[in-house]
């Protein structure tokens, strides 16, 4: 009996033992799968450094089943206090409310044989462009009254950063015996230093802040307006003989500046990445006067893409003709598109700047107000992205927020200092809601 009794005790204690080894490794893969989430807290799990930090996940997102006709789901953002907020990138899904309510306005069902070809339009230099597309661009264009059509040839591409490098080869002299230097006046749109640079082009360099630019001969100056990052409308500041000029218009639209004036230069770039919120969708256009220049960047993104998705612009196509209906077509002002960004992009600014006066650490850009001759009204800019400076004693703002476990672009990538962050102003409601709680809730 006492064997027997030994046996069993040692029986007893190796299943223990199995189980305390199953527990264990269950734990440790439990840990693993949040560590890999991003649910850690403060500098735990997910911010264990900088490139983490990118990667994590700003809110958690539960997809629910709607109760609506068209059975469509819905995104409910859920946003804890100790959430990491990450308005670093401009990503506009502050538009998806405006997008859900027009239900089938906006949809578009494409069959499995259709759009195979590479050809649109053989009939037009510019052979992949969507006939349809470039007649709602026009369109939306003519409506809004923020750029001139008229006697210009428009290039479809894959987001307006592929129509920046398309440009760049097109005003490239292809004979010169050196680079042709690239400006822009600072604070500049972070991207133009790096895709400027990224092949290392023969044809074209960046040269710098065009507010400090002296060199002679021929450049290039990039003018965007509203600027980002800080909003501000622009024009060029080199004005020397020789000089060609790129505008990037991507947040000339009603929500975000009053439209005062139809914009009438050589080269402009939009996009509906900011225009109607559709940044998935990677779908740009240039307005060009000069033929030469129009075809030249259509053959750049002929070579580079060999054209643009098709599905994407007849995408693209209906979206815009969605935009222009609420605005020729007498609807509820809450059914109009630009009124929905205008009236969203204000209540913004203004919790923004009641946050800063609270907190008393940071500064924001003051804007002059002017009527906007699309909507008849006098309104002020409402950037989509807020140039935030850290007041004080705070050298490096950026790092300061970070902390706080909101991420946002240092100033120093704009051509300014770390002072400087640029916030967008874009992200879902629950998400800005809590940016600005936060924001409040920091005293010196």
């Amino acid at each position: 009996m006492d064997k027997v009794s030994a046996d069993s005790t040692w029986i007893i204690i190796g299943v223990m033992c199995l189980l305390m080894l199953s527990l264990l490794l269950n734990s440790v893969l439990l840990l693993s799968k949040f560590a890999g989430m991003g649910m850690g807290k403060g500098k735990g799990m997910c911010l264990g450094g900088e490139k983490e930090m990118m990667t994590c996940p700003a809110v958690k997102e539960e997809v629910q089943v709607s109760s609506s006709s068209n059975g469509s789901s819905t995104t409910t953002t859920v946003v804890s206090l100790d959430s990491i907020i990450n308005l670093d990138h401009g990503d506009p899904t502050m538009y998806e409310a405006f997008w859900r309510k027009m239900g089938d306005k906006s949809t578009l069902v494409i069959p499995g044989w259709q759009l195979m070809s590479y050809f649109s339009d053989i009939g037009n230099f510019c052979w992949f462009l969507e006939p349809e597309l470039g007649s709602e661009i026009r369109r939306l264009h003519k409506l809004v009254g923020n750029a001139d059509t008229e006697d210009r040839y428009i290039v479809v591409g894959t987001g307006s950063t592929q129509l920046f490098q398309a440009a760049l080869y097109a005003l490239s002299p292809p004979d010169a015996t050196e680079p042709i230097n690239v400006v822009s006046a600072s604070p500049y749109y972070s991207s133009y230093p790096s895709i400027t640079d990224f092949l290392k082009s023969s044809l074209y360099k960046w040269a710098g802040d065009a507010n400090s630019y002296s060199k002679e001969g021929p450049y290039i100056e990039l003018v965007t307006s509203p600027n980002n990052p800080d909003g501000y409308t622009r024009q060029s500041v080199v004005n020397r003989r020789g000089g060609l000029l790129i505008h990037d218009l991507a947040y000339h639209w009603p929500q975000y500046t009053p439209i005062t004036s139809v914009a009438n230069h050589d080269l402009m770039l939009f996009t509906v990445s900011k225009s109607t919120g559709h940044a998935g969708t990677r779908i740009g256009w240039a307005l060009v006067k000069d033929k030469e220049v129009a075809k030249r960047m259509t053959k750049f993104i002929e070579l580079n893409t060999i054209g643009v998705s098709k599905d994407s612009q007849l995408r693209a196509a209906k979206i815009l003709k969605a935009v222009s209906d609420t605005c020729e077509i007498k609807v509820d002002q809450a059914d109009n598109f630009f009124e929905f960004g205008r009236r969203e992009m204000s209540k913004r600014w203004e919790l923004l700047r009641e946050a800063v006066k609270q907190s008393g650490m940071f500064s924001l850009p003051e804007f002059t107000s002017d009527t906007c001759n699309h909507s008849g009204k006098i309104t002020e800019p409402h950037p989509a992205f807020a140039w935030l400076k850290c007041e004080g004693e705070i050298e490096d703002c950026e790092s300061f927020l970070r902390g706080h476990n909101i991420l946002t672009r240092n100033g120093k990538h704009f051509g300014m200092d770390s002072k400087y962050v640029r916030v967008s102003m874009l992200d879902r409601e629950a998400t800005f809601n809590q940016f600005v709680k936060r924001l409040s809730n920091m005293h010196s």
